[in-house]
């Protein structure tokens, strides 16, 4: 039931060919196939099983922030031992813009370390846990810490190729990265899962409570860590009082002390899609029509970006919730294995087109 929107081409060819061999993209069963509310609320509130085992390592950036790696090294249990590691692919997994890192998420990195990836979840400044040790938190769609742990990345593991994932909301910071960045990008392939395009009016429009709620109290709760240091440049107070995710990104980044700015000039700064045309990595968006967070697709799925786009792949698929895709039994997300499957492909062909074309292997 799935459809694959996309600029005819030989990549696109492959895709279909390889992503239609697929037996998971039939989706399965699931007891509430018609209720994306509570598949939206079982992925933010579950946790896997079993749980990961996690190794955190801190990253100092060049104004003396920190962002945090955490590396999966094992399920819970069965010990930590990261022999092997290096030989296969590297796979950044960036949570939603509230950082919660949520149980599909984690999910997909035991699916990656089960195939032999190497997974790594980007924590921004503040986010899960992470050290805020400068009064600045990493606005909407500001790829900055994010092409630094790029950099990072790239030079602690030379030779292995580069994927990211992002999840939900956070998709804007991936797909904001790949336009800053172009071909200049540093990743082999990228997907987004639910992703959300068009960021200023998907905060305008409002979301479903029962999503925007529990991601409001894990923001707040984070920030209340830090009230001292950023009473300096924030009030605190309205912050902390904030009723909606807008209104708490709106006194975050527009009504700063330090630097105000109107909410129009930081969707210019931050929107998503706002260089799209200069991306040049091959990135797939897997989107469901009852996406109850991203809304209707008429409105929220910039289907001409896809049609004209030779990098941009959108599956869509009638059902399937926020984040969700689920189906019964093990690795219950069947949209997991859509995006592992489309990496494998992508590796596939451009291994063949460097054979066809005699090109030399990048080191």
């Amino acid at each position: 039931h799935c459809r694959l929107l996309c600029k005819p081409s030989a990549l696109a060819q492959h895709l279909v060919r390889s992503l239609g061999r697929s037996s998971m993209l039939g989706g399965g069963r699931w007891p509430w196939p018609h209720w994306p509310w509570l598949q939206m609320l079982q992925q933010l509130l579950q946790l896997p099983e079993p749980e990961p085992v996690v190794a955190r390592e801190l990253l100092q950036l060049p104004d003396a922030g920190l962002v945090a790696l955490d590396w999966l090294v094992g399920p819970q249990g069965a010990g930590s031992s990261s022999e092997g590691r290096g030989a296969g692919s590297v796979l950044l997994l960036i949570p939603n813009a509230a950082g919660k890192v949520t149980g599909r998420l984690l999910e997909l990195g035991l699916r990656g370390l089960e195939r032999g990836f190497i997974p790594v979840i980007f924590n921004r400044r503040g986010h899960n846990g992470c050290p805020l040790t400068t009064p600045r938190l990493q606005p909407f769609g500001d790829p900055g810490d994010l092409r630094e742990v790029v950099t990072y990345l790239r030079c602690r593991h030379p030779s292995a190729p580069l994927l990211a994932v992002s999840e939900g909301s956070g998709s804007g910071l991936l797909l904001s990265y790949l336009g800053e960045s172009g071909s200049s990008s540093r990743l082999a392939a990228a997907a987004c899962i639910s992703p959300v395009f068009r960021g200023r009016d998907w905060f305008e429009a409002g979301m479903p409570w029962l999503y925007e709620w529990p991601l409001l109290l894990h923001l707040k709760r984070g920030l209340s860590r830090y009230r001292g240091s950023l009473a300096e440049v924030v009030d605190m107070d309205k912050l902390l009082c904030s009723r909606s995710l807008r209104e708490l990104e709106e006194t975050l980044f527009c009504r700063s002390k330090s630097c105000p700015t109107s909410w129009e000039t930081y969707w210019e700064r931050n929107e998503p899609l706002r260089d799209a045309d200069e991306a040049a990595v091959p990135l797939l968006c897997l989107c469901s029509a009852d996406d109850p967070v991203r809304g209707p697709p008429a409105r929220s799925l910039p289907s001409e970006l896809f049609r004209s786009s030779p990098y941009f792949f959108l599956l869509l698929t009638p059902r399937g919730g926020h984040c969700s895709f689920p189906r019964r039994g093990p690795g219950r997300c069947w949209g997991h294995e859509a995006v592992l499957e489309f990496f494998r492909a992508v590796g596939e062909f451009l291994r063949v087109e460097e054979r066809r074309k005699g090109l030399p292997r990048p080191r």
